[in-house]
């Protein structure tokens, strides 16, 4: 197999999205203000602030474990908690960058029920201690779409962010894949985030077209005072931050952040019904973003690595298959072949 050739591994094996690479282009022509005091961070923050109906604060990251680590640092102080998902990219994932840049908040797992936290595993963790000897719950962090690739719809998200409100804690979403979310939900972005509650959203880029970047909105704005001083200390202050902020302009002028993560989701749905009659191969959580998760029998799972497919093996033992923005039918169709082949 071509060592180019498409792959399953991860969205972030994929290319720059025509909208990006020409916004980017068009971003290199003349001279223009630096530390994100340019036309094209206006108007990026502009497109947010459209998109998402209210009048947000908007900062860019270089990726998703910054915008994440530093979002959660301005909504508590060191002695706080923040309270994630057991299998949270925050929890797993991130190299202990959550504490290291809040000096020290501690992250506290509460169960999950398909990736998704609840309101009732929620209070669970809030509740559990209340003493000055144990740090002091201050906010909840979910992901849309989840680790496991399902996605939370605005009535669960209303309940537990009335659940934070009567406990008083602040509301983050990591939203590295939350335009699959939208696509899926056929929701708005305001719909499944401060209509629904949420404090702050990290938007993720890189996953859906991007070269490199995340945005941070805050939707309360009160929680976005100094944010700029912390991302300048944190080494995320772009100085030619227009490269950060244009290809934001080109995926959302015209759509292209949906028309991408719609394309990425029906391939995966392509992929899970294709696979579906397998015997032996079981889907290990709904189809719902743009990832399949597959229980399948180790020697199947190292012969369809030794047929040159890429992906990976981790959560609850399963192989994962993510679908990436320009992903082809062609090889959805071919992966489903030699899945059904090695499991013959």
């Amino acid at each position: 197999m071509n060592e180019q050739s498409q792959q399953f591994a991860s969205d972030n094996y994929s290319g720059i999205c025509p909208e990006a690479w020409a916004a980017m282009e068009q971003a290199n022509q003349g001279h223009q203000r630096a530390y994100g005091d340019d036309e094209w961070t206006a108007m990026a923050a502009d497109h947010f602030r459209k998109l998402f109906e209210t009048d947000c604060e908007v900062f860019f990251a270089f990726n998703g474990t910054a915008a994440n680590s530093l979002a959660l640092s301005a909504l508590c102080q060191s002695y706080h908690s923040v309270i994630c998902s057991e299998t949270a990219h925050v929890e797993t994932d991130e190299c202990g960058a959550p504490e290291f840049f809040s000096n020290g908040s501690k992250l506290l797992t509460a169960r999950s029920e398909n990736g998704k936290l609840t309101p009732e595993s929620i209070r669970e963790i809030a509740l559990k201690r209340q003493d000055i000897h144990y740090p002091k719950p201050r906010v909840v962090t979910l992901t849309q779409a989840t680790e496991v690739g399902s996605v939370y719809r605005p009535d669960e998200l209303k309940a537990i962010s009335a659940t934070c409100k009567e406990l008083g804690l602040n509301l983050h979403m990591d939203g590295a894949r939350f335009s699959n979310a939208c696509a899926f939900l056929d929701c708005s972005p305001a719909e499944l985030t401060w209509k629904s509650g949420v404090d702050v959203l990290c938007f993720g880029g890189t996953k859906n077209g991007m070269a490199v970047g995340e945005a941070i909105l805050f939707f309360n704005h009160d929680l976005a005072v100094d944010f700029d001083y912390r991302c300048k200390q944190a080494g995320q202050l772009a100085s030619k931050m227009r490269f950060l902020a244009a290809p934001w302009v080109g995926i959302l002028e015209n759509g292209a952040w949906l028309k991408y993560a719609k394309h990425a989701n029906g391939c995966a749905q392509l992929l899970s019904q294709l696979i579906s009659d397998i015997p032996g191969v079981k889907l290990m959580s709904p189809v719902e973003a743009n990832g399949v998760f597959l229980q399948m029998p180790e020697p199947a799972v190292e012969a369809l690595r030794n047929k040159g497919w890429r992906f990976y093996t981790f959560i609850g033992g399963g192989a994962r298959f993510m679908c990436s923005w320009d992903i082809e039918e062609t090889r959805v169709r071919e992966l489903a072949a030699d899945i059904r082949a090695v499991m013959s």
